[in-house]
C-alpha cells in the first residue's frame, strides 16, 4: 500500500499504525535515502511498542530499545561490502534469531542475501515538496 505524507507527524502516524500490527519475532526492513524520514517513521513505530525515545544506530550497528515488545534496530549501511563472516561476527545472526523482539533493519539492501523474508518491507522516498514523502508498506507472507 502506498501512502503520501506531508509532515513528520503524518510519517510518525504511519509508523505507529504499522507498529500496532507487529508482534515479537517480526522482521521489518526499511529503505530510504539519507534524510528521507526513516528515523521519523521509526519513532512512530516505537511509540506503538511503548518505547518513548529512539536513538538511531548510525554510529553503532545494533541498538536494543526496551518496550512492551523490545525493538532491535540494525543499521546495515556500513555492511555493504562485508563478507558473510564479518556480518556474522557483527552479531547479525544473533539479531535475526531473536524471537522475543521486533527486528528492524535499515538499509537492508546492504545485507539482503543474508536476510530472511521480512514480514513488512517499508520504502520511503522524497516527494515533490520539501515535507512530502511517498511511503510504501508491503506485507509479505512467508
Amino acid at each position: 500500500m502506498i501512502h503520501h505524507s506531508t509532515s513528520d507527524d503524518a510519517t510518525r502516524a504511519l509508523g505507529e499504525n504499522l507498529g500496532k500490527q507487529l508482534r515479537a519475532g517480526d522482521l521489518v526492513t526499511l529503505r530510504g535515502e539519507l534524510g528521507a524520514g526513516k528515523t521519523t517513521f521509526v519513532q512512530g513505530l516505537a511509540r506503538a511498542l511503548q518505547i518513548e525515545e529512539i536513538t538511531s544506530p548510525t554510529f553503532v550497528l545494533i541498538i536494543e530499545h526496551d518496550g512492551e515488545i523490545p525493538l532491535l534496530h540494525l543499521d546495515a549501511y556500513r555492511l555493504e561490502s562485508a563478507c558473510f563472516d564479518s556480518i556474522r561476527d557483527a552479531g547479525v545472526d544473533e539479531f535475526l534469531l531473536r524471537e522475543d523482539a521486533v527486528k528492524l533493519v535499515e538499509w537492508p539492501q546492504m545485507i539482503e542475501d543474508f536476510l530472511p523474508i521480512p514480514r513488512f518491507s517499508v520504502s520511503i522516498e522524497h516527494g515533490d515538496k520539501e515535507d512530502e514523502r511517498r511511503i510504501e508498506i508491503i506485507e509479505k507472507y512467508t
